[in-house]
């Protein structure tokens, strides 16, 4: 039987409590799908550095896994899969306590360049579930992980940026993150899964269409 990556990788991390509850995750997804991955940039309108703060400053230069996607990259349908498994879903609920049964999938590649920084934001809203999954390359890129903030906006911890390793969290007022400005010499890749709920209106942007969620 096959081990699933991502539900060994969470049982093995243990609850972090403060600021709010999350999970710092190792050797998250096989490593034939991190490979591709890194392969993985279709053009370069994709790759940017500041956005003012927000991702939604580069809509229209984004890069989802969709169908299409799906259709185009074997390794993409493998990763939106595993994801979707519901293996993968009920290892979220059991650990985490994420309301995930008419959730649907998203999955978005980050591709940073120097001058990227995020504000402090919560994901609080159709988001049910973030996992940040760092997949850059370097030794640089260990300083390269979300920082942990505070209400305030204070950053109080910032997560590793080891390659294949993720930072996970359940969207609540208290979940408070972003990315401090700092050099980014290369490219700071980033997977970010989300299970969104069904009142999400850029259904362009989902692994799966909704109707077969």
């Amino acid at each position: 039987m096959q081990i699933n990556c991502v539900t060994a990788a969470l049982a093995a991390s243990p609850v972090v409590p403060w600021p709010y509850p999350h999970w710092q995750l190792h050797d998250v997804l096989p490593a034939a799908i991190a490979a591709s991955l890194v392969q993985w940039v279709p053009g370069a309108q994709f790759i940017g550095g500041d956005s003012g703060g927000q991702r939604a400053g580069r809509n229209g230069q984004r890069l989802f896994v969709t169908p299409a996607q799906r259709a185009a990259h074997p390794a993409l349908d493998q990763l939106a899969c595993l994801f979707d498994d519901a293996a993968t879903r009920a290892g979220f609920t059991r650990q985490c306590n994420a309301r995930l049964d008419d959730a649907a999938l998203r999955l978005e590649l980050c591709l940073d360049t120097d001058g990227f920084w995020l504000e402090p934001h919560t994901d609080i809203g159709a988001k049910r579930l973030t996992l940040l999954i760092s997949l850059s390359m370097g030794a640089e890129a260990m300083d390269w992980g979300t920082d942990i903030m505070t209400a305030e906006g204070t950053p109080v911890a910032r997560a590793s940026g080891l390659f294949n390793s993720g930072l996970l969290f359940i969207p609540s007022a208290q979940s408070w993150h972003g990315f401090v400005r700092r050099p980014l010499h290369g490219v700071r890749r980033t997977l970010i899964v989300n299970y969104v709920s069904p009142e999400w209106r850029a259904t362009e942007e989902l692994a799966r269409r909704p109707c077969a969620v």
